[in-house]
C-alpha cells in the first residue's frame, strides 16, 4: 500500500467515527439554542404560549374566515401583567364560540385544553366537552365562557371581558 493510499484509508476510517460526533454536536447545539431561546423569552417577560392579539378601541377583532374552519384557534392577550389565553372555534352547529383556555377547577395547573374532533379536552383532568356547549354551559371543568359578538366579517371580543378572566392566569 502506497503512502497516499494509507493516508486515504486512515482518513476514511476516521470519518466512520465522525457521524456519531456530528450527531452529538448537532444535539448539543439544538439544546443550547432551545435553552437560549427560552431564556430570552423569559427575560423579555413574554409568557405567551399562543399567537398574541392586540386591542384597538377596547376590543380585539379576528377575521371570521380565520376561525371558521372547525378547529380551535388559540390566542394570548396581555392584560395587567398577565398573559390571558383563550380559544375560538366554530362548532358543527355553525356558531363561533370563545372561551378562556382554562376552567374554574383546573386553572391553577395552567394546562388548558386541546381539541379532539368535536370535543375540547381538559389537559389536566381529561374531561371532554362537546364544542356545541362552549359558552352555554359554565362552571366546573367546562371551558370558562368568553363573551364575543360578530360584527360583519369579524369576531369581536371586548378587552374588558378578557380582563374579567385575568384572575385565572395570575399567580
Amino acid at each position: 500500500m502506497s503512502n497516499r493510499e494509507e493516508k486515504k484509508a486512515q482518513f476514511k476510517a476516521g470519518n466512520k467515527k465522525n457521524p456519531l460526533l456530528r450527531i452529538l454536536l448537532f444535539v448539543t447545539v439544538v439544546a443550547v439554542a432551545g435553552v437560549g431561546g427560552w431564556w430570552f423569552a423569559a427575560a423579555d417577560g413574554n409568557d405567551a404560549r399562543y399567537p398574541q392579539v392586540s386591542a384597538s378601541d377596547g376590543r380585539i377583532e379576528l377575521p371570521l374566515a380565520q376561525v371558521s374552519d372547525g378547529r380551535a384557534h388559540f390566542f394570548s392577550y396581555e392584560e395587567g401583567g398577565a398573559t390571558i389565553d383563550f380559544f375560538v372555534l366554530k362548532s358543527r352547529d355553525g356558531v363561533v364560540r370563545a372561551a378562556f383556555d382554562t376552567c374554574d377547577v383546573c386553572f391553577r395547573e395552567r394546562k388548558g385544553y386541546r381539541q379532539e374532533g368535536d370535543f375540547m379536552i381538559c389537559n389536566n383532568c381529561g374531561q371532554q366537552f362537546i364544542s356545541e356547549k362552549i359558552n352555554e354551559v359554565k362552571g366546573g371543568c367546562n371551558p370558562a365562557p368568553l363573551n364575543r359578538k360578530i360584527s360583519g366579517d369579524r369576531l369581536v371580543i371586548a378587552t374588558a371581558d378578557l380582563a374579567g378572566g385575568g384572575h385565572y392566569f395570575r399567580d
